[in-house]
């Protein structure tokens, strides 16, 4: 039964078992046209055969667009010069590229004369949501199916035999046990034996990352330059930000670097547990927070961590493209100026062990740090400052106050009253 008036559709193509799917769906119950869409955003040998696939699945043609440089440059150096991490570990990788991928897809849209668009997230995550306020935000217009929303097909199983029935070409089988996401920023697993959070994650799910047991006994210097807030530079050769971030996925993950394991808070309420391969990411942000260490004032520094904090939650949630995610932009660009320099590193068995940090900004002086004699810093001035600082604490302590739950003695003004 046809649901609606559709005349073509963009569909975010995968060529995994969900999409694959969803395109005899959509022609079997919109009426449609389909015409596929996939971002290059890293994914590798994942785009083999793509084309061929899409085509016996149905669909009228495949557009491919490579989009890594912009990805790098555009989204993930964004994250990377706020700061943001979602719930403390989380630095955002699938989250970050749904909103470049929903903006290109409109474009097709637009190119194609398509009257909607399509995607496979599923209406228990997170990805339905950043998808769709994409579109919300460029192009209202467009209708939105959301086939996991709408269809019978509620598992793996039902995907698989759907396919089948249809000569679908899928690879996918009933004993694969992980769901996971690739891109140029990381690689993520979801599922299986994940599903329990007690379960330690088996070894072989890993697929860009050594075991820090395994790695090298030797330890690993890099360096990384910075302009701007913007890696510009490893071990003094230029590269593009999409070579930055590739090379040093091989390096970290040589190492051992950036495997994380959370449970994390769905946009839609319920928690869910992920493992996350982020080599390349979790070596910039190290170096990047060490360069903003040197050149960054206190108040500017702790102010930023709190903006970094709401930059992953909008990231995370959907809101790129939202006035909010801009003004914090804005922010982040006027405090990145003098985040220009070089940090070492040192790579060993997991670990990212700072080795040294320069900068023509540096805040750091010596003079004023040393321990030895100076004369560019009066220790003495350091009562008055105390006596200010502690005014508060004094106050308090007069006022008889309850400090750490314990009563203290109130004092007796009576011998301070005037006759």
């Amino acid at each position: 039964m046809v649901k609606a008036q559709v005349k073509r559709v963009v569909l975010a193509y995968s060529g995994g078992l969900d999409t694959s799917v969803i395109v005899p769906w959509l022609r079997e119950n919109y009426g449609c046209e389909v015409v596929c869409f996939t971002a290059d955003i890293g994914q590798g040998e994942e785009l083999e055969g793509l084309e061929e696939k899409a085509l016996r699945s149905g669909a009228s043609r495949l557009i491919i667009r490579d989009l890594k440089e912009e990805f790098a440059r555009d989204y993930l150096f964004r994250v990377l010069r706020a700061g943001a991490v979602y719930e403390r570990k989380y630095l955002l990788g699938t989250s970050i590229a749904r909103p470049l991928i929903a903006k290109h897809q409109v474009e097709v849209a637009h190119e194609v004369g398509a009257d909607a668009v399509a995607h496979g997230a599923t209406g228990k995550g997170n990805d339905q949501v950043r998808f769709e306020l994409t579109y919300m935000a460029l192009d209202p217009r467009l209708k939105v199916i959301a086939p996991w929303r709408e269809w019978d097909i509620r598992s793996r199983q039902d995907a698989i035999r759907y396919a089948r029935e249809r000569n679908i070409p899928v690879t996918a089988t009933e004993k694969s046990i992980y769901s996971r996401d690739r891109n140029l920023w990381h690689l993520s697993h979801e599922g299986g034996p994940l599903e329990d959070p007690w379960n330690e994650p088996e070894e072989g799910m890993y697929l860009i990352s050594t075991s820090p047991e395994s790695a090298p006994d030797e330890p690993e210097y890099i360096e990384i330059s910075f302009e701007s807030g913007t890696p510009v530079a490893v071990n003094g050769v230029t590269m593009s930000p999409a070579q930055i971030i590739n090379h040093l996925n091989a390096v970290g993950g040589h190492h051992g670097i950036g495997r994380v394991d959370l449970v994390e808070s769905r946009l839609v309420g319920m928690k869910s547990r992920g493992v996350y391969e982020t080599p390349g990411g979790t070596i910039l942000m190290a170096a990047h927070r060490e360069l903003e260490s040197l050149v960054l004032d206190r108040d500017t520094l702790h102010f930023k961590d709190l903006v970094a904090l709401k930059y992953a939650e909008l990231v995370y949630s959907g809101m790129w493209f939202s006035p909010l995610r801009e003004a914090l932009d804005a922010f982040v660009d006027s405090t990145q100026g003098p985040v220009t320099g070089t940090v070492r590193l040192k790579l060993y068995k997991g670990n990212i062990i700072v080795a040294g940090r320069t900068s023509p900004f540096s805040l750091y002086r010596e003079d004023f740090a040393t321990f030895g004699q100076d004369d560019v810093y009066n220790q003495s001035d350091a009562k008055g400052f105390i006596n200010l600082f502690g005014l508060p604490l004094k106050v308090r302590a007069l006022n008889g106050l309850p400090v750490s739950g314990l009563e203290m003695p109130k004092p007796d003004y009576s011998r301070f009253k005037r006759d």
